[in-house]
């Protein structure tokens, strides 16, 4: 029978074990509950199944009836530190986490494979690693996997990687897109803590005073990116926090903000790791302060193997049809820690549209908002791609 047929006929299963998993979202690298209904998810089928030691990871290996190579599928666990305001009778139950950008239905398409995989164990030439990883928004969780040995877990080095990953918006609900090379930006932190000297805010001249440094520092960022950047090999810099003063009164000992800067590639990473703090230090300079900075190098660019790419369209097409293969023309800004994976595996990284059908995907809340929702009717598809990707790179392979 086709995967599409029997991913179909465990829909409502894996759509209630999405629905439980976002009534609970965990942050970060401990998720214990989401750890456990995975483990009952899987629980009956033939599978090798470890836990991670750093965090609650979950490593899953399927053996096939024949000897061949190795293939990796990841499916993301973590929530995020947001209240849920989406109106949805499985809303989180947590104020402060939130399921937001569709881990949960990844776990859930990723424990429909492994069960779609298990059915076919006895004709698969080689070897499936299902990878259920905490700690993808901002904690590195592919990386602490990959030192735990998840890519030997097999005991093969995976020949191929593949992740799915939902949108909320944009995409219609069905769709999937890729693309050949960069798919996501690298992304880095930016900490920067401007040192004054405060005293009373009407005697600004008897002070160093440390925010309105702080703020050149801000403009002098995005002049940076528009004067020392080729439009052509693009980066982003965007200050999400900034902090300074306790009254309207008083000027304070010192400034703080966080940004982000995202990039493309490895001389665009590298020059903003040496023009960002240099700018930062020579501002604080001119102006008779000093200020510490520290550069933090996150996730690195989310890089498609070109042949991995074309294969995972070509799948597309043939177990949907070409109408739902939607080819990405640029890389999307955001960043993934899958990228540590497709660092030493080659591999496609992949979106699904999960908009509501009775929602645009242009106005529609996107992921990581409080209002986002997601559309459970391709939790089946993304199930049968994710087997159709394992069966068919290993049969190719064979």
């Amino acid at each position: 029978m086709p995967v599409r047929d029997d991913a179909a006929k465990i829909a409502a299963e894996i759509a209630e074990l999405r629905r439980a998993i976002h009534r609970e979202p965990e942050i970060g690298l401990e998720l214990p509950k989401t750890q456990q209904k995975i483990l009952s998810a899987l629980d009956g089928l033939p599978l090798e199944i470890t836990t991670g030691n750093s965090l609650s990871s979950v490593t899953a290996v399927l053996r096939g009836g024949r000897p061949g190579p190795v293939v990796l599928l990841r499916g993301d666990m973590d929530a995020l530190p947001i209240t849920e305001a989406a109106d949805v009778d499985y809303a989180s139950r947590h104020d402060g986490a939130m399921h937001a950008c569709g881990h949960d239905l990844h776990v859930a398409m990723l424990a429909g494979a492994a069960k779609l995989l298990s059915a076919r164990r006895a004709e698969l030439p080689g070897s499936v690693i299902f990878m259920f990883q905490p700690g993808e928004e901002g904690y590195s969780g592919a990386r602490h996997m990959i030192t735990e040995g998840v890519l030997e877990a097999a005991g093969g080095h995976p020949a191929a990687a593949y992740a799915l990953h939902v949108v909320s918006s944009k995409l219609p609900s069905g769709v999937f897109s890729t693309r050949p090379g960069p798919m996501l930006a690298a992304a880095d932190q930016i900490a920067v803590t401007v040192q004054g000297s405060g005293g009373h805010a009407s005697q600004p001249h008897r002070c160093a005073d440390p925010i309105p440094v702080a703020c050149e520092m801000v403009i002098g960022l995005q002049t940076m990116v528009t004067r020392k950047f080729d439009v052509f090999d693009p980066v982003v810099v965007t200050v999400g926090s900034f902090h300074a003063g306790t009254v309207d009164n008083v000027i304070p000992d010192d400034a703080t903000f966080l940004a982000t800067a995202r990039s493309y590639s490895p001389e665009a990473r590298n020059a903003l790791r040496q023009l960002v703090p240099q700018l930062i230090r020579d501002t604080a300079g001119a102006h008779g302060l000093a200020a510490d900075v520290k550069y933090l190098t996150e996730y690195p660019v989310t890089v498609n193997d070109a042949a991995e790419a074309a294969f995972a369209e070509a799948t597309v097409n043939d177990l949907f049809g070409s109408q739902w293969n939607q080819p990405a023309d640029n890389p999307l800004t955001g960043a993934e820690d899958f990228s540590f994976v497709l660092e030493q595996v080659p591999g496609a990284f992949v979106m699904l549209g999960a908009c509501p059908r009775d929602r645009d995907p242009e106005t529609a809340p996107s992921n990581h908002s409080a209002h986002a929702v997601f559309d459970d009717g391709v939790l089946p598809d993304g199930a049968a791609m994710l087997a159709e990707l394992a069966l068919r790179r290993l049969a190719r392979a064979a």
